[in-house]
């Protein structure tokens, strides 16, 4: 994620909280997702239409699965508090979370972590933040299962076991691969790498190169 640049108060306005500073940011550029992690203000770039095509393909399996009824449902854009820091959250891309998320509802329209079941991002420009810190927050949370569409490196990225700041265990897969997920979800669903690939990527532009390389894995540094 891209640190945000904010604007300080004259000295005769009260000093805002960041919190404060990360809503006030928010109203000021509508689309954008603005988030703390790390005690640090990021603001992720607005979704393009490649995005938001392979968000509809991976509701898709969850829904299918009947994981939008009965004791969990599948959303977009709700809100993560994270434990990192006091004013620390998180906006995911796509949650499976349990169905009386109502019920646990804590500060700035953000839900307890001990909801999700699954996180889920599928990457943009800022790549590396989903890649790496969002690992380590998420981990962190002890979200159990958080699944990356690397858009950049043709990826699906399947991380569970959260163990302190990092995930124990993480699978990597390529187009033409199926990445199943944990039937600890509450269902069993299988991820069709090539079809998501498809979906996130501008029908104009070519063909990715699909080899992995360094910046592809995700870390907790």
């Amino acid at each position: 994620m891209s640190a945000a640049a904010v604007e300080h108060p004259c000295e005769d306005e009260p000093e805002l909280s960041l919190l404060e500073e990360a809503n006030e940011l928010a109203e000021q550029l509508p689309g954008r997702r603005v988030e703390i992690i790390g005690g640090v203000i990021t603001v992720a770039p607005s979704p393009d239409g490649p995005h938001a095509r392979a968000l509809t393909k991976l509701m898709r399996p969850f829904i299918a699965a009947g994981l939008d009824d009965g004791d969990s449902v599948v959303l977009q854009g709700i809100g993560l508090w994270l434990p990192g820091g006091p004013e620390d959250y998180a906006i995911p891309d796509l949650a499976l979370v349990d169905a009386d998320l109502d019920a646990h509802r804590l500060d700035n329209n953000c839900y307890d972590p001990a909801v999700f079941r699954l996180v889920l991002e599928v990457t943009s420009s800022n790549y590396k933040g989903d890649l790496r810190h969002k690992v380590a927050v998420y981990a962190e949370a002890k979200i159990p299962v958080y699944v990356i569409l690397d858009r950049k490196h043709s990826r699906v990225h399947v991380l569970t076991e959260p163990v302190g700041g990092t995930y124990d265990r993480h699978e990597v897969y390529a187009p033409g691969q199926q990445a199943p997920l944990p039937e600890s979800i509450g269902a069993e669903v299988t991820l069709d790498v090539a079809e998501l690939i498809g979906a996130g990527r501008a029908k104009s532009s070519q063909s990715a190169d699909s080899s992995p390389s360094a910046d592809s894995s995700p870390s907790g540094d």
